[in-house]
């Protein structure tokens, strides 16, 4: 950054010649703008996990991009994102410097904002909100799921990419955004004050049953606080005498790799985790060396959206026969990612290795298998509102959980 504002303060100092200082400087802004490309290029070189490049000439591809001329910083990250989509590998991406103050705010567990998860509807286009972070802006001015995010400052979401949501949604602390809604055929204007927003990564209550108390936790996401807060629950259902586990990685897509692994040692004491491949062929292996906090009996849920670090997780314990796990097959993302920062605040995000089970498979593009199939209900995933945390008894998933532990129990 330093560097391209030097260059910057250098063409208004040149007033004796300013045709050739301007020209000079355009030379010197398209090779910075051709070393943030190469820089790109090199990090793959150096990290991808495929060193046939999905069958490219990765030589050739680099002369290619490097024959051209960018006038910009904007038409160099576009030319980044192209050279990555050659790899047809849909983990490997760019990201702006916003992405990447993003994706670091959602693995350390917090953000600033308003507190709205919203997806985009396949077939109308509009974005409906999914959640609402329990005591964020969003939840206490009555927002809820399935309303429809109209407009954002007065901008319809219609004129807004998806991916730059969070430049609308996202900003400093005590500065205000204004959100239109739709419920139904009825319109609201929210004029909401964004606020630090800490995601809790998991929440936990004891469910009774006829075998006794069992300890009901759910995983939405994996962060850098998750297994502090996994050895806090554990810590408290032990001492309230509860007689097995239920897990609940349901739509939870991973997140932390480092963070399955330190919860899966919780569970299953001195053993062989995970192992991982690297571009090399180098193996490293992530061990188990306690202390456990529980030896308890365990189910763990999972469905289709249970990805990454989820998958780790609930693959080692059930290749250790340290839980039975209960659901639909899961995602299939064996390979693992690492962000790699750019020169310009910008970033890579490269998938480096594939990580293997205890037993030795890969489950990229196949998923985990559970050892019980159950259908979630009427195809649709568990969407607890605010404030709850156990799934309803019509929930099949988690009756059949809970049916496979008490016979554990028993």
């Amino acid at each position: 950054m330093s560097k391209v504002h030097v260059q910057v303060m250098g063409i208004g100092l040149a007033i004796a010649s300013p045709i050739l200082a301007l020209s000079t400087a355009e030379a010197k802004l398209e090779n910075s703008h051709k070393a943030l490309v190469d820089q790109a290029w090199q990090i793959v070189q150096e990290e991808y996990v495929d060193r046939t490049f999905n069958q490219q000439d990765w030589q050739e591809v680099r002369q290619d991009y490097l024959s051209r001329s960018y006038t910009s910083k904007q038409q160099a990250y576009v030319a980044v994102s192209k050279m990555l989509k050659q790899l047809q590998d849909p983990y490997t991406r760019f990201l702006p410097p916003d992405g990447i103050k993003e994706l670091v705010d959602n693995v350390s567990g917090g953000f600033i904002g308003v507190g709205i998860t919203v997806s985009l509807d396949p077939l109308t286009r509009e974005w409906q909100v999914i959640e609402t972070v329990p005591k964020s802006p969003a939840a206490a001015a009555g927002i809820q799921p399935q309303d429809i995010v109209v407009s954002i400052n007065g901008t319809p979401t219609s004129e807004i990419n998806p991916r730059q949501a969070s430049e609308h949604i996202i900003g400093a602390v005590g500065s205000k955004v204004t959100v239109k809604i739709r419920r139904g055929q009825e319109f609201s204007r929210y004029k909401l004050v964004r606020e630090q927003i800490d995601i809790n990564p998991l929440v936990y209550e004891v469910q009774e049953t006829p075998a006794g108390a069992i300890g009901y936790i759910r995983m939405p996401v994996f962060t850098t606080k998750s297994a502090k807060a996994m050895k806090t629950a554990l810590t408290d259902l032990e001492k309230r005498n509860v007689k097995g586990y239920l897990l609940d990685l349901r739509q939870n897509p991973g997140g932390v790799f480092d963070a399955s692994i330190d919860i899966a040692r919780m569970w299953m004491g001195k053993d062989r985790v995970i192992s991982s491949v690297d571009e090399k062929g180098k193996k490293q292996e992530y061990v188990a060396h306690g202390p456990v906090l529980t030896r308890k009996p365990l189910v763990i849920l999972v469905d289709e959206k249970s990805a990454s670090a989820s998958e780790v997780l609930a693959a080692a314990l059930q290749d250790h026969k340290r839980a039975k796990l209960v659901g639909t097959p899961t995602f299939g993302k064996g390979i693992v990612q690492v962000l790699k920062s750019l020169k310009d605040g910008s970033g890579l995000v490269v998938t480096v290795a594939k990580y293997y089970t205890p037993k030795g498979k890969n489950i990229h593009q196949l998923g985990v298998k559970p050892d019980v199939f159950v259908k979630g209900e009427e195809g649709k995933p568990f969407k607890p509102q605010p404030g709850q945390v156990l799934p309803p008894q019509s929930d099949p998933q988690y009756a059949r959980g809970l049916k496979v532990l008490t016979q554990k129990l028993k």
